[in-house]
């Protein structure tokens, strides 16, 4: 199974209710290519982290997309956005390479993370309760 993530920002002119016949459009022809749209966020007019056409907001649109058999129309969603003027970018991204190689490490990272983990803080208990034991305030609290 494939998993893909598919950002596209609208430009912030656009009313509201075609960004939803925009969204409903390409959320069609995804399901029609054979995958389905686990996630749909819309999270709205946003700042952009540098103008594009003079712009300096966007509407910004989430899919998350999984494809059982690896077959998609990311390709043809794609080329759909590039001829659309409404889309100022799209960014899509595979995201299960990602989660395959987080899974791969997590266990060497966490045992490899443990055993570090575990000499340094037995190292500052040995320190301590040497440090405890032979230290003047120890003396002092012996005298009074």
């Amino acid at each position: 199974m494939r998993t893909y993530e598919l950002i596209f920002v609208v430009d912030p002119r656009v009313s509201d209710e075609d960004v939803v016949t925009l969204t409903s459009e390409y959320r069609q022809m995804i399901t029609a290519g054979g995958s389905e749209i686990s996630l749909e966020e819309n999270w709205g007019r946003r700042k952009l982290a540098y103008p594009i056409e003079k712009l300096t907001e966007g509407k910004y649109v989430m899919f998350g997309i999984t494809s059982q058999d690896g077959k998609t129309s990311l390709h043809e969603v794609e080329h759909r956005m590039r001829q659309n003027d409404k889309v100022l970018r799209f960014l899509t991204v595979r995201t299960d390479e990602d989660l395959k190689r987080a899974a791969r490490r997590k266990p060497a990272g966490s045992a490899a993370a443990g055993s570090p983990e575990g000499g340094a803080a037995a190292a500052p208990t040995d320190q301590s309760g040497q440090s405890g034991q032979s230290s003047p305030g120890g003396e002092l609290g012996e005298e009074a």
